[in-house]
C-alpha cells in the first residue's frame, strides 16, 4: 500500500510543470500560484478591486479589452485551492512537453479570447437593444477557466485513442453538468466553445501537420523547450 501511494506521488511529480521542459507552465503557474495565495489571505477588500478591475465583463471590453483579458487570466476562480489550479498545472504542462510552450501558450490565449468575446458580445448586444438590465455589463468575470478546457481539446489529439476519449469524456461531462445546472450561464455556454476551439486546434499544432489521436504524442519544436458579488459567479 505505502509503495503504491510512493508510486502515485512519484508519477504526479514527474507530470507536474518543471522550469527545464515545461518553462511556460511552470512561469506561469507560479503568478497563478502567487494571485491566488494573495486572493485567499491578502487585503480582501483590494482583493476585490483587482477582480474587478480585471474582469472581462462587456463595460470592461469595450474600455480597455487588452488589459482585462490578459489581467483575467491571472487569477484562478476558487483560490489556492480551486481544482483549476491542477488541472491547469497537469494539462497545460502536458501540452507543452508534446508541442512547446509557444504553442501550448498560442491555445491557450485563443481558448480564453474567442470563449469571452462569444459569451460577453451577445450579453453587450442584448443591453443594447435593452434586452438585458445595465447592470449586466458589470458583472463579475475573470478565471482560467476557458483557456484551460481549450488545452483539454487541444492535449485529447495528441494522445492514444483510450487517452483521448477518457480525457475528452471527462472534458464533455463537465460542460454537460455546467449546461444542466446553468449557475453561471456564460461561463456554462463558454467552457465547451473553448473545449471546441482546442480541438480545432489539433492540426496546427501538431508538428506534422497531421490529424486524429490514435498516434503516439508528437513532440514539440527543440526551440520551444527551453522558452459581486454582482450576479454571476466568476468562472
Amino acid at each position: 500500500m505505502i509503495e503504491h501511494a510512493r508510486r502515485g506521488l512519484r508519477g504526479l511529480w514527474r507530470m507536474l510543470p518543471k522550469p527545464t521542459n515545461t518553462p511556460f507552465t511552470f512561469c506561469y503557474a507560479l503568478i497563478l500560484l502567487g494571485t491566488a495565495l494573495y486572493a485567499d489571505f491578502g487585503d480582501q477588500e483590494t482583493v476585490s478591486l483587482l477582480l474587478r478591475e480585471s474582469s472581462t465583463d462587456g463595460a470592461h471590453l469595450a474600455e480597455r479589452p487588452l488589459v482585462v483579458l490578459i489581467a483575467s487570466a491571472l487569477w484562478v476562480a476558487g483560490g489556492l485551492f480551486s481544482a483549476y489550479g491542477l488541472a491547469f498545472a497537469l494539462v497545460l504542462a502536458a501540452l507543452e512537453r508534446r508541442v512547446g510552450g509557444a504553442r501550448t501558450a498560442g491555445v491557450f490565449l485563443l481558448g480564453h479570447v474567442l470563449a469571452t468575446l462569444a459569451t460577453e458580445l451577445p450579453v453587450a448586444g442584448a443591453v443594447a437593444a435593452g434586452s438585458l438590465p445595465e447592470a449586466s455589463m458589470h458583472r463579475l468575470d475573470y478565471g482560467i477557466s476557458f483557456g484551460l478546457m481549450a488545452c483539454v481539446g487541444a492535449l485529447s489529439g495528441l494522445l492514444p485513442r483510450r487517452g483521448e476519449v477518457a480525457l475528452l469524456g471527462v472534458a464533455v461531462l463537465v460542460c454537460a453538468q455546467d449546461l444542466i445546472e446553468l449557475i453561471d450561464p456564460l461561463s456554462s455556454w463558454g467552457h465547451p466553445i473553448a473545449l471546441l476551439t482546442g480541438v480545432a486546434c489539433r492540426s496546427l499544432i501538431r508538428e506534422d501537420g497531421s490529424a486524429g489521436g490514435a498516434g503516439p504524442a508528437v513532440p514539440g519544436p527543440r526551440a520551444a523547450e527551453p522558452t459581486d458579488e454582482d450576479q454571476l459567479q466568476p468562472r
